[in-house]
C-alpha cells in the first residue's frame, strides 16, 4: 500500500491542477471520448470544439448529415465511422434517454462504439462517479510501475480498483495521462526525470 500511495502522492505533486477538461457536460465528454479513440488530444480538442460550435445538443447532431459532421472532424482517426456513430448515439439519446446521456454503465455500454474506458470517462469526469477509466497511457504505467500485471485495460480497469484507494480512482485517469505524455512515455521514456525512477521496476 506504501508503494500505491507514493505514485498517487507522487503524480499528484507534479500534477495539482490534474487532467483539465474544458467542458464537463456529459455530452460533451461522451462525444469528445469517442472523438479521441485511436486520436491524440492535440487533434481531438479542437475537432470536438468545431464540431459543437455547429451541433451543441443530441437532437440538432441526431439530425444532421453525416458528410458535414465528417467535414468538422475530418483531422482524427476513422473520421467517417466516428461521424455516423455520433449520429447514432445522439438519435438513441435522444429517443430512448429524453436526450440526456445515461448514468449508468450498462446503458453506456449499449451505445455504438462505446466501451469501458468511454464509459468510464463520461461516469467520472462528467457525473464524477468513482470509476477507473483504462486507456493506454494508464494499462501501460500501470504495468510499467508495477501496480498490475495485465494483458489488457479490462483486466487493468479490476486489478487497480483492488490496488487504489476508492477516494482516488476518477483521478487516476487524467494523472496518468499527464505523466503518460510528457515523462512516461510509449517510446523513449524519460526515466532520467521520472520522480518515480526509485521504485520503476524498468529501470531498478
Amino acid at each position: 500500500m506504501m508503494f500505491v500511495d507514493k505514485v498517487i502522492s507522487c503524480l499528484r505533486e507534479m500534477y495539482p491542477g490534474g487532467y483539465s477538461h474544458t467542458c464537463r457536460d456529459p455530452f460533451y465528454m461522451l462525444i469528445s471520448t469517442v472523438l479521441s479513440q485511436r486520436t491524440r488530444d492535440e487533434v481531438t480538442i479542437p475537432a470536438t470544439r468545431r464540431l459543437f460550435e455547429v451541433y451543441d445538443t443530441p437532437q440538432k447532431m441526431a439530425e444532421a448529415d453525416a458528410e458535414d459532421i465528417q467535414a468538422l472532424i475530418k483531422d482524427v482517426g476513422f473520421y467517417r465511422v466516428k461521424a455516423q456513430r455520433i449520429i447514432d448515439i445522439s438519435q438513441i439519446i435522444l429517443h430512448d434517454h429524453g436526450g440526456l446521456v445515461p448514468d449508468s454503465m450498462n446503458e453506456l455500454l449499449k451505445l455504438p462504439g462505446v466501451g469501458r474506458k468511454t464509459a468510464n470517462c463520461v461516469l467520472g469526469y462528467a457525473y464524477e462517479q468513482d470509476v477507473i477509466a483504462v486507456d493506454t497511457h494508464v494499462h501501460r504505467i500501470s504495468n510499467r510501475l508495477g501496480l498490475v500485471k495485465t494483458s489488457g485495460p479490462d483486466e487493468t480497469e479490476k486489478e487497480l480498483e483492488k490496488v487504489i484507494p476508492k477516494h482516488a480512482w476518477k483521478e487516476i485517469n487524467g494523472l496518468m495521462v499527464l505523466f503518460g505524455q510528457n515523462v512516461c512515455r510509449p517510446m523513449s521514456p524519460r526515466c532520467e526525470e521520472c520522480r518515480l525512477n526509485d521504485i520503476c521496476p524498468r529501470i531498478m
